[in-house]
């Protein structure tokens, strides 16, 4: 399950309150960490070469379903460019509102963490990416 990162907490504390209005981005973009990140969105490592790419998702209710009990979900498979190298051992993963660099949104860990080898094509089927609001 993943969480809203600081940035994100800030941007709608500030929308909800009064302080500052906050535009969700059209296009966000689904990444992976071969490191566990931070709550403040630090410390997150993507992997380097071998055909990585973050994913774009157009940011609809197509892309992602409809919250329900503080739960949101993505409503398509998201599946990512098939490794033309190792990726690493994959932990975590972040939504970004930029294809390179930009803010992280949101992050989780994997159930499982998954090694990305040459060939392998890694993507999360419907209702896998789970963020979470309490």
């Amino acid at each position: 399950m993943g969480s809203f990162t600081d940035f994100l907490e800030d941007e709608l504390l500030d929308h909800v309150f009064g302080n500052a209005a906050y535009s969700a981005p059209g296009t966000q973009y689904v990444g992976l960490s071969t490191t566990t990140i931070a709550d403040d969105g630090t410390n997150d490592t993507e992997p380097a070469g071998g055909s990585y790419a973050r994913v774009s998702a157009t940011n609809n209710d197509t892309n992602w379903s409809a919250a329900s009990g503080g739960a949101k979900a993505n409503g398509a498979a998201f599946a990512f460019p098939q490794a033309s190298g190792s990726w690493g051992v994959i932990i975590d993963f972040a939504i970004y509102d930029a294809a390179t660099a930009g803010n992280m949104l949101a992050f989780g860990t994997l159930t499982t963490s998954k090694t990305v080898l040459t060939g392998d094509t890694p993507q999360f089927a419907i209702g896998d990416l789970d963020i979470t609001l309490d």
